[in-house]
């Protein structure tokens, strides 16, 4: 039974990826209209395949990325609230992104800006880990986090303001506020390679990440090799998160909440979180996406405010029952 729980989680999650990615008005007739010849069929296969389908795809990698990493360094730091939104991990990602649009460094190399996300997200994962994250409390561990964040938005908002022009500021601002609108196959092609090192390298540590659940000690008694589980975490976060920040921009709370919402259904395994928290994170995110195009709004919400407007409340509710929050 024990090993039943988490499958049944996946199928359950992947059963809701399915009934969100048909969610929207006319997702089904547009289904049906693919087999349809003539100009119907053509366009409705415009439609789907070239536009739809890719930006459903970058929505429920993005949250499933960022729903694995949250997992990962809850079970790493042996914390709750650990999340590369709340621990500035994304906001230092987005800030390498912003240094790579605002000296147009993609002239020089396609790699740029993803490459700057994942070695900021890389940096601050490693620093966190080097403060010693695993043993401070709670309330701490978010007050770097949000020191971290704080000065990545700092430096945004200087590079901002230092903006040469107001389409390059326009272009900033769009694109930090979040979104999926406009993605296309090349971007996913782009993410995904970054997406599935850090899904292998997460998952390489499964079994370290449930050794540290009973104590560092404990796990070095049982024969884990933790600084193997940490370098696997550490840089499988940063890939996950580096890659999902150069897609859609930063993308707060979805990462905490998840992990959060599976774990009483894996009965708290840091190993088998992992997959659930991915697929439900990956979900949640194409609601969000769903809800941001079909809400009747003269202009379409950024996917980072919808995300923020849901998780917000959610991580204040998760960080109230938190155990030890004022220790």
């Amino acid at each position: 039974m024990t090993a039943l729980k988490p499958n049944l989680a996946m199928a359950a999650c992947a059963a809701l990826s399915l009934l969100a990615a048909l969610a929207p008005a006319n997702g089904w007739a547009d289904l049906v209209s693919l087999w349809q010849p003539g100009a119907d069929g053509e366009l409705a296969r415009i439609l789907v395949l070239e536009i739809r389908l890719p930006r459903i795809l970058a929505a429920f990698g993005v949250g499933a990325a960022l729903g694995l990493a949250g997992a990962a360094l809850q079970g790493l730091l042996r914390n709750p609230l650990a999340d590369p939104g709340v621990l500035g991990v994304s906001g230092a990602s987005a800030l390498g992104a912003v240094i790579a649009v605002y000296f147009n460094l993609a002239a020089f190399s396609i790699w740029a800006m993803p490459g700057l996300a994942i070695a900021m997200a890389l940096g601050t994962t490693v620093l966190l880990y080097t403060l010693g994250a695993s043993s401070v409390s709670t309330t701490r561990l978010i007050l770097v986090g949000v020191g971290l964040s704080s000065l990545a938005g700092a430096l945004m908002a200087l590079l901002m303001n230092l903006a040469p022009n107001p389409f390059s500021l326009s272009d900033l601002v769009n694109w930090l506020l979040g979104s999926v609108s406009n993605r296309s196959w090349a971007d996913i092609g782009f993410a995904a390679p970054f997406w599935l090192a850090g899904l292998v390298l997460v998952l390489l540590a499964a079994p370290g990440l449930r050794a540290l659940s009973l104590g560092e000690e404990a796990a070095l008694g049982l024969g884990a090799d933790v600084s193997r589980t940490r370098l696997l975490v550490i840089i499988g976060s940063a890939l996950l998160t580096g890659a999902s920040v150069a897609v859609a921009g930063i993308i707060g709370f979805v990462g905490i909440v998840a992990p959060h919402v599976v774990r009483p259904f894996v009965r708290h395994d840091p190993g088998d979180l992992l997959l659930p928290s991915a697929l439900l994170a990956g979900t949640v995110l194409v609601l969000a996406d769903t809800a941001v195009r079909v809400l009747p709004f003269a202009m379409e919400m950024k996917l980072g405010v919808t995300a923020a407007l849901i998780g917000a409340p959610a991580f204040v509710w998760i960080a109230a029952r938190a155990r030890g929050m004022g220790q």
